[in-house]
């Protein structure tokens, strides 16, 4: 591999009409997706953009995205995709700290990009502008190889500022490698990707192992429930991705129970605390739901449940992948006995190079990430994550685990969503709190939820108060901001 982009070029020379991309009706084959990204690369090499330089895109899932990411890979510069939900000030924030030198919009943002490039001090592109033509610059000098930094992604940051992950091309390919492995791609696979692309779960877990593959990737502007049960039925896909939020609003969804689902050989899904009634929703319609539990540091594929484990593992994250080592480590960073707790660490070659600006960051040394999630394993390999090691409560020297609460209460029929907290508490150091979201039109009292976990957890687990709120503090990706809870429930 030169560098990542010729994958594309191999693949449009031996299935030049093979579909590569579909979205919003159109077809882009293999052949045609290379056309346009050695159009894009002669643009950017135009416009200024030389190895190292970091190029910012700003918009919704879209084909361009893609032909940015090999366009820059071939130059050897570096991809930094926008949460676009993010708020100005936030935008400013990542474009000076990464220090971009280029930023690429998409229609539906190219206002808002114009008001960012004037704080930002860089130059702006349309996404329409990727095809060409160009002038003048000569000849693209192809800078990218196999161990250029291509991808810069900043974490939703639920404590603190947001951290610049960087990834390396090989590092790319071999989580392609490895997300290979966790769903048996082939390629005449079709995957349908709903999920945004400025995140590592949207890029990197479905879509890009797809096209690593050869096979056929449908994408979606943007996730909704209706499109998607819809393109399953009538696109046909073998493999999506979805995250506990978007697995509900399927379920939910009028049409999931009449939907033809048969296409799917299997359904992954991750990113958080997965409840086991959603899993069954699928499993019950004949699709096996599988698990890839990861990082934006760690590629993200770590550890995955694969289809033919899916149904009999129901609640595990799976084991570790391919080409990835696993260790569950103390607070002393020593091993934990079989069966105990312990932080994940993980090891990879789809590992990040790094993070921006920030090399001595302890979370990653040696080698090794030290995710600050906590696990245990049986005898057979298989994890199960049961929270971060922030959010364990300690609560009269007992540890009690969030997520164990967490997946009683996600399988009641009255409960939207729930977050639980260690609150301080003279008596037993902390108690556990229990923070719930009422489904529209559900009766539901703080007795009724108590009685959830009867014969179901030890006593020291149960919650010592249940307060309800109408929304929970979440990141822009989805994730209960527990810190922003805790600081609410102390102001009560």
């Amino acid at each position: 591999m030169t560098d990542l982009a010729s994958l594309i070029e191999r693949h449009a020379q031996l299935s030049p009409d093979k579909l590569a991309l579909h979205h919003e009706g159109r077809d882009v084959p293999y052949a045609q997706f290379w056309q346009r990204i050695e159009a894009a690369t002669a643009v950017l090499h135009a416009a200024g953009v030389r190895p190292g330089d970091r190029v910012a895109w700003l918009g919704l899932n879209h084909p361009d995205v893609l032909v940015l990411l090999f366009a820059l890979a071939r130059l050897g510069a570096i991809l930094l995709p926008l949460n676009y939900r993010l708020a100005t000030p936030e935008h400013t924030a990542i474009l000076a700290h990464a220090g971009v030198c280029l930023l690429v919009a998409d229609p539906t943002h190219a206002d808002a990009a114009s008001a960012l490039v004037a704080q930002a001090g860089c130059n702006f592109l349309r996404s329409g502008e990727l095809a060409g033509p160009t002038s003048g610059g000569g000849a693209p000098a192809l800078g990218g190889s196999a161990a250029s930094p291509v991808l810069l992604v900043y974490t939703s940051g639920t404590s603190g500022q947001p951290k610049g992950v960087l990834h390396s091309q090989s590092g790319l390919v071999w989580n392609c490698v490895i997300s290979t492995h966790a769903h048996e791609l082939t390629a005449d696979d079709h995957v349908l990707s709903t999920l945004p692309m400025f995140h590592v779960g949207g890029l990197c877990i479905q879509t890009l192992p797809a096209l690593h593959a050869g096979a056929s990737v449908t994408l979606h502007s943007r996730f909704d429930a209706g499109a998607w049960l819809a393109d399953v039925e009538a696109r046909r896909p073998d493999l999506s991705l979805l995250v506990p939020a978007t697995l509900r609003a399927v379920i939910e969804h009028p049409a999931f129970a009449r939907s033809d689902l048969s296409s799917l050989r299997m359904l992954a899904t991750g990113s958080s605390t997965i409840p086991s009634s959603m899993m069954a929703a699928f499993h019950a319609r004949g699709v096996p739901v599988g698990q890839v539990y990861g990082a934006t540091e760690t590629g993200p594929v770590s550890i995955y449940l694969r289809r033919d484990e899916a149904m009999q593992r129901l609640g595990s994250a799976g084991r570790a992948g391919l080409h990835v080592d696993i260790r569950l480590m103390d607070e002393q960073g020593r091993p934990v006995a079989p069966g105990q707790v312990g932080e994940v660490w993980v090891r990879g070659p789809n590992l990040l190079c790094g993070y921006w600006k920030d090399p001595g960051n302890p979370a990653f040394a040696d080698g090794w990430f030290h995710t600050g999630d906590l696990a245990r394993c049986d005898d057979a390999g298989f994890y199960e994550i049961v929270g971060r090691s922030k959010d364990m409560i300690i609560s009269g020297g007992e540890n009690v685990y969030p997520a164990e609460i967490e997946n009683l209460l996600a399988d009641c029929p009255s409960v939207l969503e729930a977050a639980v907290v260690g609150e301080p508490d003279a008596r037993w150091g902390e108690v556990v709190v229990a923070v719930v979201v009422r489904k529209p039109g559900a009766e539901l009292d703080a007795a009724q939820v108590m009685q959830l976990f009867d014969g179901r957890l030890a006593r020291f687990k149960h919650p010592k108060r249940i307060v309800f709120c109408d929304a929970l503090p979440k990141t822009a990706l989805g994730k209960v901001q527990k810190a922003g809870l805790l600081a609410s429930l102390a102001s009560q």
